[in-house]
């Protein structure tokens, strides 16, 4: 699949590129579709591409919002990704709130809540189990240590290529996660990186060989747009 890297300034450059794309991806899901479906990455960077977005003039009753991943934790807590995108995004804007598609953190079990957001999306697209559905766009983000979503180096989660959300896990944290199936699948992915701090890990990413254990970030590899700042690519303004 398609891969291609671009070079920008800083955040507000990374953010206003990644809104433009966002316009793109929208116009042609709805063309084609009547809909739009896009899962939103936790992260200060998209932080700043969701108040972007808040400032829109689209049809939000046509936009659906799911999310890649997800600490499990309440949506009050201020490390919720979901909690994030509605102050900075969604709680702007005029969508319905059924088009919001929360991983749910309530039950006793994370193995329980990723069971139930599968459901929910085999749901939403019609589908049984075992087909993975397409999302217009995916945003993610990488970790310092190569990481995207809540798939961590070295984890179990890695490895799931049968189902559509797993349990990742952090430190001993558990996470709520899409898989790298999944993720693959869609129309477009957007990587936002900034920062030296991911420098040393971007450049084992978007080398032609490497370990996908160590820099899970590696394993996506479907039609994927990479924003970086000059300071994450090694490079002088």
């Amino acid at each position: 699949m398609a891969k291609q890297v671009e070079i920008w300034n800083d955040r507000a450059e990374i953010a206003a590129r990644a809104l433009m794309l966002c316009q793109i991806a929208y116009s042609e899901a709805i063309s084609q579709s009547d809909r739009f479906t896009i899962v939103a990455a936790g992260g200060s960077t998209p932080k700043v591409l969701y108040e972007l977005l808040a400032t829109k003039d689209w049809d939000w009753s046509k936009v659906h919002i799911f999310w890649g991943d997800e600490r499990y934790v309440p949506v009050s807590d201020p490390q919720s990704n979901e909690g994030m995108t509605r102050t900075a995004w969604l709680d702007r804007v005029a969508i319905p709130a059924a088009n919001i598609h929360a991983i749910p953190t309530d039950a006793d079990d994370p193995a329980i809540a990723a069971k139930q957001y599968e459901q929910h999306i085999q749901d939403f697209f019609g589908i049984e189990a075992g087909i993975f559905p397409q999302f217009d766009l995916i945003l993610l983000g990488m970790g310092d240590d190569g990481h995207t979503a809540s798939l961590f180096p070295h984890t179990e989660a890695l490895k799931v290529r049968d189902h559509l959300i797993t349990v990742g896990n952090k430190d001993g944290q558990p996470r709520i996660t899409m898989t790298v199936p999944l993720i693959n699948q869609a129309k477009e992915i957007i990587f936002m990186v900034e920062g030296a701090a991911k420098a040393k890990s971007l450049t084992a990413v978007l080398a032609t060989q490497g370990d996908v254990n160590q820099y899970p970030s590696r394993l996506i590899t479907g039609n994927t747009i990479w924003l970086c700042d000059r300071t994450a690519m090694n490079q002088k303004k």
